[in-house]
């Protein structure tokens, strides 16, 4: 069932086939290049494939992408899980990354933020979730996302997480199912 923030509907979406409208609105949201871009969009292509892989879209009356969010139940053998256990089993959380439904991207049409369509668009997707708890990793430093994220219940799990190519460092945060409400 549809639901509707702002007059932004917030709805299942077919991430493959809207695909250049979402990274679009991420390169906004994010600061992404074109090469970096045209890498997300393999990377979002292959992840759609996987078993369980979901997606929820923003969208506007007149049909436009604002907003989205994917992800799936996690797996260790996922490129994400193997950067990202050495750092929780550092900090003695590495069993997050079983049975939990990874936050893979959500980004939100600068536009549009500070509406509740983030926080809409990630309590949708772990609503359906099965699994106990979610995972996701953002920028390590005191940001909006980060706001949201911790009032929705996500703890620090791990901190100055280095991805290959990624110039900033990132947290790996995690969060029980349902996420908490206002």
């Amino acid at each position: 069932m549809p639901r509707t923030v702002d007059d932004v509907v917030i709805g299942p979406l077919d991430l493959s086939a809207r695909v250049d409208e979402a990274l679009a609105v991420q390169a906004l949201a994010f600061g992404l290049g074109a090469d970096e871009v045209a890498v997300r969009r393999q990377i979002v292509l292959r992840h759609m494939t996987y078993p369980a892989a979901r997606a929820f879209g923003a969208t506007t009356a007149d049909g436009r992408l604002v907003g989205f969010v994917y992800g799936m139940p996690n797996d260790r053998a996922h490129w994400w899980s193997t950067v990202v256990e050495p750092y929780l089993r550092a900090q003695g959380h590495d069993d997050w990354l079983d049975d939990s439904f990874v936050i893979t991207e959500l980004h939100v049409h600068p536009r549009y933020q500070n509406r509740g369509i983030g926080r809409a668009l990630i309590t949708t997707i772990t609503d359906g979730a099965t699994e106990p708890r979610s995972i996701l990793s953002a920028i390590d430093t005191d940001s909006p996302a980060r706001g949201l994220y911790h009032s929705l219940g996500y703890v620090d799990l791990a901190r100055q997480v280095l991805f290959p190519s990624a110039p900033k460092p990132y947290a790996v945060m995690g969060a029980p199912l349902p996420l908490r409400r206002r």
